[in-house]
């Protein structure tokens, strides 16, 4: 089965393959760029993952005959004034409904935060304070701060398989809003 993903990242690419693996078996991903419709450094849930179903939507609407189109959108919060780092997944399927989940999130490290809050993308920052380049399209931050312990494709992975619940459970209803359809339903 070839699913596609609105990303070129190999990162993201295998995150899909192994988030599809435990529900679909072997898939295959095929990448595909196309824009967010966020900010580069989305802050909050919701420009999070309305950057994952914008991602999602277009991939959608790229190849239609695709069985799924994935998005996936990291982004940044804060809780009590400490800086959080979290992902979004959103998967549509090509009759056209939709699955949402969210990563588990981790503290930023402060020298990262302020990079972000001066207007700075996680992975630069992140390869500014680690002395790296084009960590996001390797281990990113999660990968760096753990020693690989968790990669970025671990950290992802997870959430596409929680995005695929309503596949799964076709006799249940997960409702959701198309964003470019608002006042119909999913």
């Amino acid at each position: 089965m070839n699913i596609v993903v609105a990303s070129t990242n190999p990162v993201k690419l295998e995150s899909v393959v192994r988030g599809f693996a435990p529900l679909y078996g072997t898939v295959h991903a095929v990448g595909l760029s196309v824009p967010s419709g966020v900010s580069d450094q989305p802050v909050g849930i919701e420009e999070t993952l309305t950057g994952a179903l914008n991602r999602a939507w277009q991939a959608h609407y790229a190849v239609p005959q695709a069985p799924f189109a994935v998005g996936i959108e990291g982004g940044v919060e804060r809780h009590n004034g400490q800086m959080y780092a979290m992902a979004w997944v959103a998967v549509v399927s090509e009759d056209g409904r939709v699955g949402t989940a969210c990563s588990g999130q981790f503290l930023v490290p402060l020298e990262v935060a302020q990079l972000i809050d001066q207007g700075m993308e996680m992975g630069d920052a992140d390869d500014q304070v680690f002395g790296r380049s084009n960590s996001k399209q390797q281990n990113g931050a999660i990968g760096l701060l753990t020693g690989d312990a968790i990669t970025r494709a671990d950290y992802y992975a997870p959430a596409v398989t929680m995005a695929l619940i309503p596949f799964r459970n076709p006799n249940l209803t997960f409702p959701y809003v198309n964003p470019s359809q608002p006042d119909e339903p999913v």
